[in-house]
């Protein structure tokens, strides 16, 4: 593989711009993406050399064609996704390391981004870039689509769709951030997993307010606004959402089996008769094994009153929920509505249902699960479903198989890291997410849309 450019400095270039995307309604900065572009032309020139498509507000689709003397013709291609905004800095004085500064200390990279989300990029980018130092064009097309505001929900990757719907684009397989190889996933499991999504969560923001008369603090009456979002926020606790066992969590447990410490290996072996005992199980395991196996809750936000000695006119609770499989936002909606009660406004923000499943007893899912075995050799490749929301979703519009994977060796506390401080990733580890990247489009079949070769 001859490598030309070096993602490691091209990473450290991207990490130090502060490409933070504005929610609806705001204003997002501009220049910080047009010098993250100008970083992208300047280290990887033959990957922008190819056709490159402007999608508002601030991604790039590229375009890097397929062989023409190969048998690709009519085959349908693959699109690579990862995104060049990121969430804001937080409390600076928290990081072990400047976030901004992409400071390589002890041959770990610090920095706002690194896992989330240009680090991921930058791989892709280098792998594709080494494609084309050595000569050679992928067995079928390749899309680059590299968002701009998926931080925030925004319109980028669903503008993106329309370019390629609009160019009857219809893609073999879809490959987006989420999941990783991971370290620790797993009660009792010490492999690593090479977890890939084949669903995501829905996702619901809400807003509770309680609203009273409010007055001065001296003289407090029962059931204030601040009391009763209280009392709300202790009945949605005290009541969580029932866990189950989804069709993808039943077949992650099963390819877990022979991994699992040798008392539960029968239990995951007779998921279909125990589900109810693994789902209680799993909840008891703690919060990443339970976020698997049902719709969670989390209050994230609280406004209330502007002084501490003024008794508030009205108190506000920031919900976030994130659907399971085979539940529906709306029904989530209204559950949470019947608990809080008549005397507390729910406000709906946003709301969308969990993503379509993508098949796993498929060829496209079999390359990534070979291609994790050849680059990660400790590492056990299994579907799942994934927490976050993703730019994605919006991709199932056009392609059924869509799956997110970071190729990258993550522990526990870097997967905590994600939107919090230190974020932080293994220089060796970036190099193995562009070798991992490499295998994959050596591994691309040219014969059959379907994912056939010979």
């Amino acid at each position: 593989m001859t490598v030309t450019a070096d993602p490691l400095a091209a990473l450290q270039e991207l990490l130090r711009l502060p490409t933070v995307a504005a929610p609806s309604g705001g204003e997002t900065d501009p220049a910080p993406f047009v010098a993250a572009h100008e970083v992208l032309r300047r280290r990887f020139p033959l990957v922008m050399a190819e056709e490159v498509v402007d999608v508002d507000p601030h991604g790039l689709l590229v375009r890097v064609a397929a062989d023409p003397a190969g048998e690709a013709d009519g085959e349908a291609p693959v699109v690579l996704m990862a995104h060049l905004d990121i969430v804001p800095i937080g409390d600076e004085s928290r990081w072990t390391h400047p976030p901004l500064a992409g400071e390589v200390v002890d041959g770990l990279l610090w920095g706002r981004g690194t896992l989330d989300d240009k680090g991921q990029l930058v791989a892709a980018i280098s792998a594709v870039e080494s494609l084309l130092a050595d000569g050679r064009r992928p067995a079928r097309d390749v899309w680059l689509s590299f968002g701009g505001d998926e931080e925030v929900l925004g319109h980028g990757a669903r503008n993106a769709v329309d370019i390629l719907r609009e160019r009857g684009v219809q893609p073999w397989f879809v490959l987006d951030e989420g999941g990783a190889v991971a370290s620790g996933a797993f009660p009792g499991v010490s492999a690593p997993l090479g977890v890939v999504g084949v669903s995501e969560k829905g996702a619901v923001s809400l807003r509770l307010t309680a609203s009273g008369r409010g007055g001065h603090a001296s003289t407090p009456a029962k059931g204030g606004p601040a009391a009763r979002i209280a009392t709300a926020i202790t009945r949605l606790e005290q009541r969580p959402f029932a866990a189950s066992i989804s069709p993808p969590t039943a077949e992650m447990l099963r390819r877990l089996a022979p991994h699992l410490p040798a008392p539960l290996r029968p239990l995951a072996a007779r998921i279909e008769t125990l589900a109810p005992v693994l789902a209680r199980a799993m909840v008891a395991a703690g919060p990443e094994a339970a976020a698997l196996v049902r719709t969670t809750l989390a209050v994230t936000t609280l406004q209330g009153s502007p002084a501490i000695n003024v008794i508030p006119t009205s108190v506000e609770a920031g919900l976030n929920l994130r659907i399971a499989v085979g539940e529906s936002a709306a029904a989530a909606i209204e559950r949470v509505r019947s608990i809080v009660g008549a005397d507390i406004e729910v406000r709906v923000v946003e709301q969308h249902d969990p993503s379509p499943l993508s098949p796993v007893d498929d060829p496209a899912f079999a390359l990534l699960e070979r291609t994790i075995s050849a680059v990660f050799t400790d590492a056990v490749p299994i579907p799942y479903v994934l927490y976050a929301a993703t730019d994605s979703r919006h991709f199932t519009a056009i392609c059924e198989r869509v799956y997110r994977f970071a190729p990258f060796r993550m522990s526990k506390a870097q997967r905590e890291s994600i939107h919090s401080y230190d974020e932080h990733i293994g220089v060796e580890d970036l190099l193995d997410g562009v070798r991992w990247y490499r295998a994959l489009l050596d591994g691309l079949p040219t014969v059959g849309t379907e994912g056939g070769a010979r």
